[in-house]
């Protein structure tokens, strides 16, 4: 409980928190206690800020947490901010950004006011009603002080609204923001968000609703430029890793979290963050066995995909390969066969998975009763509509179906214990 602040640092994580408590075990003085503290100890124009950037997730509103917890305060500015959130009263003594959000959500409000407004008071994108995300003006003020991964995300919509274009200021303040490699490294982008970002943006469209754009050539190549210094922002593991690549052709036929983003792209991009970010790693491609027809038989061969590659060359590294099978037995079989340690085995596909003559369950407790060595298993199936290769029983072993910006932290996190 004495840890509740530290860890829920948003509205949102406090909301995920409650929805958890609330799964799990219930209410009790002490719980109730710790939720109050959060709004009582955090700063008030901090706590109006998180009470209108994040009003409602998981089902829960902050309004719900008040009443839950009681908090008790005497500072007249807090005193009138909990009044606003749980009954709607805009007292004077409320903050400053309280007033401005309720005149930005006024019917009728120009662009231009709800502009000046947002540099004014720092309001943030979620304040602003739908109506006011189509204007230029409003767009261009919510560039200037918005996070750099809610920038990233946003790009085709700003772009739609036209607050991006060739030569704007918005476009060169975006240009400003992806070149800062402290800013870019502090935020903490993973390489693959970045370059999930930049095929989305480059499209002209989204793949959901109607949302289309014309993309601005500088905001690409800024992209691409900023893919590369976020592999600065990634830690790595410290583990001796093997990565086995599927190279078939169905990685270029299907594309990966509603992007542009093709499965071979992705599986190269993924190896050539680890070639990277970690000290000792192997990747190899599933190829067909020597001498035999493509896709017959199964075998592993060295790919040439290493921390001087630029992406193009490590996909051209993947492709027109004589591909086999996707055996996910297959890495911990080369390893045993050669006498290499790794710590864990990581496979990149689209939906191939294959088991051959050994099961990879089975592959996996042999390389560990004969090495001694505890490793671990991830199966990723970029696009893969459902599969099932891991042990449930076993907590070595991950299947990872599907793929989106987040998929890197989790594997790294299950790699590291």
């Amino acid at each position: 409980l004495q840890a509740l602040p530290r860890v829920c640092r948003t509205g949102t994580h406090l909301f995920q928190f409650a929805e958890a408590v609330e799964a799990m075990r219930g209410w009790g003085r002490g719980l109730r206690r710790a939720v109050g503290a959060w709004y009582a100890a955090a700063p008030v124009e901090a706590l109006a800020l998180q009470a209108i950037k994040y009003r409602a997730r998981q089902g829960w509103t902050h309004r719900d947490l008040l009443r839950l917890a009681h908090p008790e305060t005497e500072e007249p500015a807090r005193r009138a901010l909990f009044d606003w959130i749980c009954r709607g009263r805009l007292a004077e003594e409320v903050p400053t950004i309280v007033h401005a959000f309720a005149q930005v959500q006024a019917d009728g409000i120009d662009g231009a006011v709800a502009a000046a407004l947002i540099r004014s008071h720092g309001l943030p994108w979620e304040a602003l009603p739908t109506g006011l995300m189509k204007s230029r003006a409003v767009n261009e003020a919510l560039i200037e002080r918005m996070p750099v991964g809610a920038l990233v995300r946003q790009l085709g919509r700003l772009t739609a609204a036209g607050a991006l274009a060739p030569f704007s200021e918005g476009t060169e303040r975006v240009r400003t923001v992806l070149a800062d490699r402290e800013r870019l490294l502090k935020a903490r982008l993973h390489p693959m968000a970045l370059l999930l970002a930049l095929k989305t943006y480059a499209s002209g469209h989204g793949q959901r609703g109607q949302l289309a754009w014309e993309p601005v050539a500088a905001i690409v190549e800024a992209l691409n430029a900023a893919f590369y210094t976020a592999f600065g922002a990634v830690e790595p593991t410290g583990r001796r890793l093997v990565l086995a690549l599927d190279v078939s052709g169905s990685m270029a036929g299907s594309t990966v979290a509603g992007s542009g983003l093709t499965a071979r792209e992705a599986a190269a991009a993924m190896a050539l963050v680890t070639a990277a970010s970690e000290e000792r790693w192997q990747i190899l491609g599933f190829t067909a066995e020597e001498g035999r027809p493509w896709n017959r038989g199964a075998a592993l061969t060295p790919l040439a995909i290493g921390p001087s590659l630029r992406l193009d060359q490590a996909v051209a590294a993947t492709a027109d390969l004589p591909f086999g099978a996707t055996d996910c037995s297959l890495p911990m079989r080369w390893a045993l066969e050669r006498g290499i340690e790794a710590d864990a085995f990581v496979v990149y596909t689209d939906s191939e998975t294959w088991a051959g003559p050994v099961h990879p369950v089975q592959a996996l407790r042999e390389y560990r009763e004969k090495t001694g060595i505890r490793a671990k298993l991830v199966v990723v199936g970029l696009v893969s509509n459902g599969f099932s290769i891991a042990d449930p029983a076993d907590p070595g072993m991950l299947d990872v179906v599907g793929f989106d910006a987040a998929a890197p932290a989790v594997i790294a996190d299950f790699l590291r214990g």
